[in-house]
C-alpha cells in the first residue's frame, strides 16, 4: 500500500514521541494528535493522552470521536502547571512564523504596536519551550512561515537561550520540527535548523526553495520513513477512518 503525504507527515510527527516513556503528549492539530495516537498504539504504550478536556485516557480512538476506554487520570487545568513546570510533558505546536534558531511566533504579524494579524497571544509557549520538550508542526512549508527573524518571539529560541546564559540554554529541548515537505531539527551550528529528511517525493531544493533561511544540511539528505502496513491499518482504520488528515495535508 503507498502512504499518503499525510500518513508519512503522521508518522514524522509520531517519530517525536519516540523514548519520552510515561510523559504526556500534546499534540496541537489533526496531523500530530494523529501522530500522538499512532505513537501510543505502537512503539510508545507509555504515552499519555487526554480526551481534550481534563481526563487521561486508555485505548486508540478515531480523530472527532469521544473514548471510549477506561478513563486512567484525571487532569484539570491546574494540574497542566505542574506537568510543565516538572517537565514531564511534550507538545507540539504550530508556529505562524519560525527561525532557524527555533524562536517561534503564534502572537500577532507585524509591528508589535500595530501588527497587521493579531493571532493566539504568546499562551503558553514561552513556559513550554523553558520546562519541557518542544516539537513543531507546520501544515504548509513556506518562507511567510521560515522567516530570518520573527516578528515576535513566543517560544524561545536556542540563539536567546544561550544569551540568557548555561542555566537557560541546559533547560531548552526543540525536539523536531515536521512539515508537509520534511523533517527538521536543531543540530545545525549553534544550535540551527537542520535539514533531516525529506518527505517521498520532495527534493531537498524544494525544502530550500521553502525557507526563508539558510539551512544546515549534513551530506546526503535520507527520506522520511513511510508508515509499516500496520501503521497504515491503523491510521486509516482507526485513528482516522474519515481521512481528516488530507484536509490538513492535501496529496
Amino acid at each position: 500500500m503507498t502512504a499518503s503525504r499525510a500518513e508519512v507527515c503522521v508518522v514524522a510527527c509520531a517519530e517525536a514521541w519516540r523514548g519520552d516513556g510515561e510523559i504526556a503528549a500534546s499534540p496541537m492539530g489533526l496531523v500530530p494528535t494523529a501522530g500522538a495516537r499512532l505513537a501510543r498504539a505502537t512503539f510508545e504504550p507509555d504515552l499519555l493522552l487526554t480526551d481534550g478536556e481534563a481526563r487521561f485516557v486508555t485505548g486508540t480512538w478515531a480523530l472527532g470521536a469521544i473514548p471510549g476506554d477506561p478513563v486512567e487520570g484525571w487532569i484539570p487545568f491546574r494540574s497542566v502547571f505542574d506537568l510543565v513546570w516538572a517537565g514531564r510533558r511534550h507538545v507540539m505546536m504550530s508556529p505562524a512564523q519560525i527561525d532557524r534558531y527555533g524562536n517561534a511566533n503564534i502572537s500577532a504579524i507585524g509591528d508589535h504596536a500595530r501588527p497587521t494579524r493579531q493571532l493566539l497571544g504568546a499562551r503558553g509557549a514561552p513556559g513550554n519551550t523553558v520546562n519541557h520538550p518542544t516539537s513543531y508542526w507546520v501544515p504548509r512549508h513556506q518562507p511567510r512561515v521560515f522567516v530570518p527573524r520573527v516578528d515576535m518571539v513566543s517560544g524561545v529560541g536556542y540563539d536567546r537561550a544561550f544569551a540568557a546564559g548555561a542555566v537557560a540554554a541546559a533547560f531548552l529541548e526543540l525536539r523536531r520540527v515536521v512539515t508537509n515537505l520534511a523533517v527538521l531539527d536543531f543540530g545545525g551550528p549553534d544550535r540551527s535548523m537542520r535539514l533531516v529528511s525529506v518527505h517521498p517525493g520532495v527534493t531537498v531544493e524544494d525544502v530550500v526553495a521553502a525557507t526563508g533561511f539558510e539551512l544546515a544540511i549534513d551530506g546526503d539528505v535520507s527520506q522520511t520513513r513511510s508508515p509499516t502496513p500496520d501503521e497504515l491499518r491503523l491510521i486509516r482504520a482507526v485513528i482516522d477512518p474519515s481521512g481528516l488528515r488530507d484536509d490538513e495535508v492535501p496529496s
